[in-house]
């Protein structure tokens, strides 16, 4: 008898112009098997947006559908939708592996957006008015996270025309070119920082899920943890889904077969003992 499985995506970015996922249906045949499904962030843009009523119509679609369509879900918290629920992280498989969406690892949360000076100085400026001691637990500095998250509005994000969403999100995200290269430090520098944080905050943890850089990939650690990025299902970008049983954590390549995404090619397997 086959043995049950949490499946873990991330980014779907639902309602964004860049989002693959243009209805929520397509995802059907990859919540179908797993007796769990986790989304690890930025399912969709839920901050304060020039239309309200477009990001409430999203949450509601998103909520809906998801309890409907899986067997369980939980939603954890990213930096676009930190007011999703009150998870902003999961300990799975007794410990062994961990998710979380990945923003924490940078001061500046997004440090390629122009929004970065502003969200360092908010967050340098919450975790200085905690008490003294306080600031120190990963819960707490994903509380300070997610709090600073909801002061950052929505641009190019709740934009829906696509060459206006092109412009501003190269304004947003990837111009003037330098911005290109803190995109690239970023991914080089989050298996590293995934590693540390599992040290410092769960040192029994032997695997890190992650998304956030929509870079999808699978890092060892010179410590052996293994750090997993899920990729986004957003263009240009192509996304993992990893699962985790009592046995085994298996990455998986996302697809796209006609209108529908699935399961494709087995990434990497390891075992869980």
């Amino acid at each position: 008898m086959p043995e049950d499985f949490t499946r873990i995506i991330s980014d779907l970015h639902y309602g964004e112009h860049a989002s693959r996922v243009r209805s929520l249906t397509q995802l059907r045949p990859l919540l179908a098997d797993p007796a769990a499904v986790v989304l690890n962030g930025d399912t969709l843009d839920t901050r304060p947006g020039p239309d309200p009523l477009f990001t409430a119509r999203c949450r509601a679609e998103v909520r809906e559908y998801f309890e409907a369509a899986c067997h369980q879900v939980t939603f954890v918290t990213g930096n676009h939708d930190p007011d999703i629920s009150p998870t902003h992280y999961l300990d799975l498989a007794g410990g062994r592996v961990f998710v979380t969406h990945g923003d924490v690892l940078f001061d500046d949360v997004v440090p390629w957006s122009r929004d970065a000076p502003a969200l360092r100085a908010r967050i340098r400026e919450a975790l200085a008015a905690l008490p003294s001691g306080a600031g120190r637990s990963l819960e707490e500095r994903l509380l300070v996270y997610r709090q600073v998250a909801t002061t950052i509005s929505q641009r190019h994000q709740a934009e829906q025309h696509g060459f206006t969403y092109a412009i501003k999100m190269a304004g947003d995200s990837v111009w003037p070119p330098w911005r290109i290269l803190r995109v690239l430090g970023a991914w080089r520098r989050l298996p590293g920082r995934g590693a540390a944080m599992v040290r410092e905050y769960r040192p029994k943890a032997k695997f890190c899920l992650l998304g956030h850089t929509h870079h999808p990939g699978v890092w060892r650690a010179a410590s052996g943890t293994v750090i997993i990025n899920t990729g986004a299902l957003c263009f240009p970008f192509h996304a993992f889904a990893v699962d985790v049983s009592a046995t085994r954590l298996v990455v998986r390549r996302i697809v796209p077969r006609g209108d529908e995404f699935r399961i494709g090619s087995k990434i990497v397997e390891f075992r869980l003992g």
